[in-house]
């Protein structure tokens, strides 16, 4: 084991090019920023692209064209820019094409833009939320894992905290099952052979004037649903005499582990369960957990998103309770109290006491 000092946002690139990332393009906007800078100093030495693009809408368009070649492609911005990049998303999802997105967010404000978009029509992302780094580096690799095998984007949830934070991280290859090969990819061997092949959002036949988007929809709809039912992931701790349960993702998730297994030790009855994917959301897991407890409390920064998907997992086994809220800096990148332990504490132990939430 190698472990060495890096910041987050080169420690992702570095994952990234391991994971055989060849193309990235964003426009910078921070705490994105570091993040392209990072790739455009790593993807050169690797025989790869990286571009400063005019905006966030040719930098999707940009990896939408890499991804389509069969390479390994990414992007990214924070939710801003990624509102910008919403249209090109939907219409990627529906050519079938693998990308990676990254949103480096600040706070949890786009929780509602990861897991239910902003584009168009039916279509769905695959939402990883690493809750540091050395996990990061891991589901960064998963991230191009997965795109490729279901041919579908992955959007990486992170943060200021996960951007800019130094951790001690041992980047290693992962293995992961052998992935489908790429014959639907326009690599242009076939250009003039009268075999070519198409990539697009509606549904076209090659050679033919025919477009069955139903047929196509419908072919997304199941693929989507598969994915639901076999690539949830989620973490729980300490649920199976809790009072009172804890939802909580990312970076804040971080300090509500830490928190919980403190107030153990103290002989308080309180657990937590930690959605990893937040698309497909561990629906069960949530569900199992709040089976027996006196209640859920959801702890986001944000005014109350994830909580809707609780309380639909929950389904009124118990009562569903937000204990969060709007918690920034003057910056408004998320790096507000909401984060401090002290801060969490007070909240979770408003829950297990059934005191009124400080504001």
């Amino acid at each position: 084991m190698t472990r060495s000092l890096l910041m987050g946002s080169e420690a992702l690139a570095e994952a990234s090019v391991l994971a055989g990332c060849r193309f990235f393009a964003g426009y910078p906007m921070t705490p994105f920023t570091e993040l392209l800078e990072n790739f455009a100093v790593k993807l050169p030495g690797a025989g790869g692209v990286c571009i400063n693009a005019e905006s966030e809408i040719e930098a999707v368009g940009m990896a939408w064209g890499a991804s389509s070649t069969g390479a390994r492609a990414a992007t990214g911005s924070t939710g801003q820019g990624l509102a910008l990049m919403q249209e090109a998303l939907s219409e990627i999802t529906r050519a079938e094409l693998p990308l990676v997105v990254f949103n480096m967010a600040r706070g949890q404000g786009d929780y509602y833009q990861a897991t239910r978009g902003g584009g168009h029509g039916d279509y769905r992302h695959v939402v990883l939320a690493p809750a540091d780094l050395p996990e990061a580096t891991d589901l960064i690799q998963l991230a191009f894992d997965l795109a490729d095998r279901w041919r579908n984007p992955v959007l990486l949830y992170g943060d200021y905290l996960l951007a800019h934070t130094h951790e001690a991280v041992d980047i290693q290859p992962l293995d992961f099952e052998p992935l489908p090969g790429k014959d639907w990819a326009l690599d242009g061997s076939l250009g003039g052979s009268g075999r070519s092949r198409s990539v697009n959002p509606l549904g076209m036949e090659k050679g033919s004037k025919r477009i069955d988007p139903e047929g196509l929809w419908k072919r997304l709809q199941a693929k989507h649903e598969e994915i639901e039912r076999r690539e949830v992931r989620s973490q729980s701790e300490f649920t199976e005499d809790a009072d009172v349960v804890v939802v909580a993702f990312g970076s804040v998730a971080r300090t509500v582990r830490h928190v919980v297994a403190k107030l153990r030790e103290e002989g308080r009855r309180v657990g937590y369960v930690r959605p990893i994917t937040l698309w497909p959301f561990p629906l069960a897991a949530v569900a199992e957990a709040a089976q027996g407890a006196r209640q859920v409390a959801v702890l986001e920064q944000n005014a109350g998103q994830m909580i809707d998907d609780v309380r639909i997992a929950v389904a009124g086994s118990a009562p569903v309770r937000a204990i969060g809220g709007i918690s920034t800096d003057p910056s408004s990148f998320g790096i507000g109290s909401l984060l401090e332990p002290a801060n969490v504490r007070e909240r979770i132990l408003c829950a297990l006491e059934d005191r009124e939430i400080p504001r």
